[in-house]
């Protein structure tokens, strides 16, 4: 039994291990990808959104929040300017010759990318959150595997 219980210790710190590696590895790639998109973002230089005494120190849309904003500028501007995606083509197919539709699509692709932005941060954030917890909880398994250790290493040297 005792031998049970020493194997048993063992497998759930061999597991608690591998939580903590496998969460600072994503703690890791959401750091990595946050920053990689901040960088890509920054050299985009957008600063729609932003109030004139932050553009006028040099801040560029480079976060979730920031992001959002701007795209959700665009996204009313487009429709207050243009209409619909059906209502400019106006039924018909897209025309690369007419200047409406090219502005139209302009603004739909910097809107796009955007959210997608929005997006990219918040799985980034999902990912921090996810590596944190399997830190934390690798941290319990290993706890808990070192306190199943103690008493059947008292135990056997009682016997």
């Amino acid at each position: 039994m005792l031998k049970l219980n020493r194997i048993l210790a063992v497998v759930v710190i061999a597991i608690g291990l591998a939580g903590i590696g496998i969460g600072a590895g994503f703690v890791v790639q959401a750091q990595v990808k946050a920053n990689w998109m901040k960088d890509q973002m920054r050299a985009e230089k957008i600063t729609l959104g932003l109030s004139a005494d932050q553009v006028a120190k040099g801040e560029l849309v480079d976060s979730a929040a920031e992001a959002q904003k701007a795209a959700d500028t665009i996204r009313e501007h487009r429709h207050n300017n243009f209409g619909t995606y059906n209502e400019v083509l106006g039924g018909g197919q897209f025309n690369p010759d007419d200047p409406k539709q090219v502005t139209y699509m302009q603004a739909l692709n910097l809107e796009n990318y955007l959210y997608l932005a929005v997006t990219g941060f918040g799985l980034a954030t999902v990912v921090l959150a996810t590596g944190i917890f399997m830190i934390i909880v690798g941290i319990a398994l290993c706890a808990g595997g070192f306190v199943m250790l103690r008493p059947a290493k008292a135990a056997v040297v009682a016997t």
